[in-house]
């Protein structure tokens, strides 16, 4: 007997990928402030205190500007795939949960452009702290690149969500075929 089996999982594997790029996106940025924060203490002339963790208050206020931005993100990233998953199935609700995703798409987009701006160059500039500017990897800004990523793939994970429901269920022997 034939199982019916319904379309390629790759739609599912980009959704769950989303979540994944936006936590390797803070552990990227979590290492750049750490090595920041090194470049700052050991910078001549500088004074100041170091917490628990060995972080500086320019260090632990860009990294809970970091935190903040990844939190409200992953939420989003999470929500995609949740709708993905829920937009494979046939039945109702699909219009809401497409109207959904086409709102939740501003939050998600204008994080990307707040990481674009770089934030923890931003911030560190504000507080005026050199060493700590200085000390910032060059490669900072790309990381903006990474949340671009998670967004795409979740995109495209979401549309072939969304196509696989649409389809008629193949058997697993035409489909090898």
């Amino acid at each position: 007997m034939a199982r019916n089996v319904r379309g390629r999982p790759i739609g599912l594997v980009l959704l769950a990928l989303g979540p994944l790029l936006v936590a390797a996106y803070a552990v990227v940025n979590h290492a750049a402030i750490r090595t920041a924060v090194r470049a700052q203490i050991t910078a001549p002339g500088w004074e100041g205190r170091v917490d628990a963790d060995g972080m500086t208050a320019v260090g632990v206020d860009t990294w809970r500007l970091i935190w903040w931005l990844t939190l409200a993100v992953e939420l989003l990233a999470v929500a995609f795939g949740v709708i993905g998953v829920l937009l494979r199935r046939s039945g109702r609700g699909r219009t809401f949960l497409l109207v959904l995703s086409g709102v939740l798409i501003v939050p998600y987009a204008a994080a990307s452009l707040v990481a674009f701006v770089n934030p923890v160059r931003l911030l560190a500039e504000l507080y005026n702290a050199d060493g700590f500017v200085d000390g910032l990897p060059s490669w900072l800004s790309g990381t903006a690149l990474i949340l671009v990523a998670a967004g795409l793939a979740q995109a495209v994970g979401l549309a072939s969500a969304a196509g696989a429901s649409r389809r008629p269920p193949v058997a697993a022997d035409q489909e090898r075929a």
